[in-house]
């Protein structure tokens, strides 16, 4: 069998599952208080800038060991809709 080369192309079998698992689950809690896809309608610096601020705080939370809730998957989330948010007012 003759296939194209992997060279170059994103290898998500090395992005942890487990961590994948936590964070979907973190936007199913979001979808049930908020609604689907309600972040994505974030568009402004403001947005943004309250996207980089919880990151912040999730982070100092999970560093300063708080477990009430799951602080990765938080912080995972606000960055990844932070550089949605950059995208929408880039373009």
């Amino acid at each position: 069998m003759v296939r194209d080369t992997q060279e170059g192309k994103p290898d998500y079998t090395l992005i942890d599952r487990d961590f994948l698992r936590r964070w979907a689950e973190l936007m199913g809690r979001g979808v049930a208080k908020y609604g689907r896809d309600n972040w994505r309608q974030a568009n402004s610096v403001e947005e943004l800038e309250r996207f980089r601020a919880s990151a912040l705080r999730h982070m100092f939370q999970w560093l300063n060991g708080d477990e009430e809730e799951d602080h990765c998957a938080a912080i995972a989330f606000n960055v990844a809709a932070a550089c949605y948010v950059e995208g929408k007012l880039r373009d």
